[in-house]
């Protein structure tokens, strides 16, 4: 009988011991409480839009203009949009944003503060709740013709934009390309017939008058 009970006791103390060891190795794996993992993940969308040709027009944004696409002229607006999303499964909070602006354009509206030397934007989104996205828009314009390189016509401009949360983040760029307008001289009329005939004909009338003044002197 005690044998028999030492026997049961013993089979309680080993499986007890391994449902102990099963309960640490979910615990390791999944955490304390079970669930997934919590991990940081957040995305950011930069995309670049051209308005129509019609006041009040739809500006339609895309994640690139190519050289065969609708180009900039100079001082022409151009319209940038930010996508940021919370991906994680988790809120996130104090996320950083800088929009990098690349050359012969200046910024005219947009959230944050500019520092004109790194031509960068900074903002910074308070919090975003897992799965929720917020969209914020820059308007800049391309600089006038003068201010554009003498030796390019056509010129292909990158904007990067980034975004960091909790020594994690992302980047995208958007491409637009801006084409110098073509300014034609001005052509100097050429001297024809009709032109000759004028000179001719005042030079004949002032032949006349000559005459005319010095009989009438003589007289």
């Amino acid at each position: 009988m005690i044998k028999n009970l030492t026997i049961l006791g013993l089979l309680s103390f080993l499986a007890a011991l391994l449902f102990v060891s099963s309960v640490q190795a979910d615990s390791g794996q999944y955490g304390q409480y079970g669930g997934a993992p919590q991990a940081v993940s957040i995305v950011i969308d930069k995309q670049v839009g051209k308005a129509g040709n019609t006041k009040g027009a739809v500006v339609n944004y895309v994640d690139n203009f190519s050289p065969s696409d609708p180009r900039f002229s100079p001082g022409e607006k151009v319209y940038f949009q930010i996508k940021i999303k919370n991906t994680s499964n988790i809120d996130l909070s104090n996320i950083k944003v800088q929009d990098v602006l690349p050359e012969f354009i200046e910024p005219l509206e947009g959230p944050g503060t500019l520092d004109k030397v790194a031509r960068t934007i900074t903002y910074n989104i308070d919090s975003l709740k897992s799965g929720e996205e917020k969209i914020n828009n820059v308007l800049a314009t391309v600089v006038a013709q003068e201010k554009l390189p003498a030796d390019r016509g056509l010129m292909c401009l990158v904007n990067k934009a980034q975004v960091t949360v909790n020594d994690k983040g992302d980047a995208d760029t958007a491409q637009f390309c801006v084409e110098k307008q073509v300014v034609t001289a001005k052509q100097v009329p050429t001297a024809g017939p009709e032109f000759g005939l004028v000179l001719l004909t005042g030079y004949s009338a002032a032949l006349a008058g000559g005459l005319f003044l010095k009989k009438k002197l003589s007289a």
